[in-house]
């Protein structure tokens, strides 16, 4: 659900979640991209048809809408089914990107999207391939020959300094996991999470009732992502809290790191309080057991700070235009590496025979990238015909939110007391602590 949510380009400000005893009730407040109210009445329509696909009239095809930002979500968007896939994880280092798509371009393979993320000194990337830029995929023969010289390639930097690298060339495949999901997984298991110092514990005070105005000061003064879990025994959960700075996605990334974790998010609050974010999660790893020791304790924590921190915006943020060709995003990066500048984070996409991306960049050195610099690119890549513009943040962005979790809806109280008198009453069913506990967690964000 958070997915598609996601997908949609839709910022979810705030929501509580639970889950137990047969029956869900998950509450999302959600806005566009600019903060306004959602009015296209075709929008949940489609959030029903997509996530539960039975109810699809008859052998119909599958539903599609437009976003906000103008990305289809659905038959006429993005589809990679048709390419090959190479992933890998690797250290990071300056030109990269540029020297993978080489090896591509030699090959005679052409990059038709992709997405790539760095964190702690690691790098991580699925590139979707073709053999051409009409879309057709390079023969099996050749997976191997390609993901060998990607490997090649990687492994004679990593020579000199005994890294790990991982590098997998996969067929065409309908049902791949989803980009930003895969990613999330990569980095997990290349331990991305295990450098840097231990995370800093939630102060409490973020999650106690007071001023509002005081409440955002403490925020303020404490803008890296803090984790604390805690053990509720007589119900059997860890309590996850997290405090961060708020923005998109950054649910996604949240569950996407507890699933991967091997753990089951069954109840959560989650809000905000001015431009941060504070969430809670009640969870039980998938065996029934909760977080035992401090090292795994620990391990949560990282791999939590790890997932909120790897989407983390620096760098100046560019966005690039060009007519799709063969060796677009090869040309690109090299002309960035001949500026001396580096990757942060890119996403390459298709509108059509467009090709659409975003990067963010840093000097070589870590560096602030200088408005010269970018001048300089600028006029380079549009030798080649690529139109590259400094983005701006969305107006509007943070949308103005209020900070307090509704309160549960009669008919969703009643559903919860139906279930706790129901005849197949559960063993630990937690209907009626939903809704008492329920105001105490409210109370968090008031």
């Amino acid at each position: 659900m958070v997915q598609l949510l996601t997908d949609l380009d839709l910022v979810i400000s705030k929501s509580y979640i639970s889950s137990d005893g047969g029956w869900l009730m998950d509450v999302f407040h959600v806005t566009d991209q600019m903060g306004c109210k959602l009015t296209d009445p075709s929008l949940p329509e489609f959030i029903q048809r997509a996530l539960v696909p039975f109810q699809r009239p008859g052998n119909g095809p599958s539903p599609k809408f437009t976003t906000c930002l103008g990305n289809v979500v659905g038959p006429g968007g993005p589809d990679v089914s048709d390419c090959a896939a190479l992933e890998f994880t690797v250290p990071d280092r300056p030109g990269l990107m540029s020297s993978i798509t080489q090896v591509l371009v030699d090959n005679g393979c052409h990059v038709a999207s992709g997405k790539a993320w760095t964190h702690s000194g690691r790098a991580a990337g699925v590139l979707y391939v073709t053999a051409s830029a009409d879309g057709v995929a390079p023969r099996p023969s050749r997976w191997a020959c390609i993901e060998r010289l990607v490997d090649t390639v990687v492994n004679a930097w990593e020579m000199t300094t005994g890294e790990r690298h991982w590098v997998r060339m996969s067929a065409p495949v309908q049902g791949r996991v989803h980009t930003e999901r895969r990613l999330h997984q990569l980095m997990h298991d290349d331990r991305d999470y295990e450098s840097g110092p231990a995370p800093t514990p939630v102060d409490e005070d973020h999650f106690a009732m007071g001023d509002k105005a005081a409440t955002t000061a403490r925020l303020a003064c404490c803008v890296e992502t803090r984790v604390s879990i805690d053990s509720w025994e007589e119900r059997g959960y860890a309590i996850v809290k997290m405090t961060s700075r708020d923005r998109p996605k950054l649910l996604f990334d949240t569950v996407c790191a507890l699933t991967d974790m091997q753990y089951v998010v069954f109840h959560a609050t989650v809000g905000s309080q001015g431009p941060f974010a504070i969430q809670e999660y009640y969870i039980r790893h998938k065996d029934g057991r909760t977080v035992d020791s401090n090292a795994e304790r620990q391990k949560v924590s990282r791999c939590l700070v790890a997932a909120v921190e790897r989407r983390a915006s620096h760098g100046a943020k560019v966005e690039v235009r060009a007519a799709d060709r063969s060796g677009l995003l090869s040309d690109f990066t090299r002309m960035l590496r001949e500026h001396g500048l580096s990757l942060l984070r890119m996403e390459l996409k298709r509108n059509k025979d467009e090709a659409i991306g975003t990067f963010y960049l840093i000097t070589d050195s870590g560096g602030e990238v200088h408005a010269e610099a970018l001048h300089a690119v600028r006029t380079r890549v549009a030798e080649i015909g690529i139109s590259l513009e400094v983005a701006k943040d969305a107006p509007g962005w943070p949308p103005v939110r209020k900070t307090s979790i509704p309160a549960p809806s009669e008919e969703a109280a009643a559903a919860a007391a139906a279930v706790e008198q129901g005849d197949e009453r559960p063993r630990s069913s937690l209907g009626s602590l939903l809704w008492s506990h329920l105001g105490k967690l409210s109370n968090n964000f008031s």
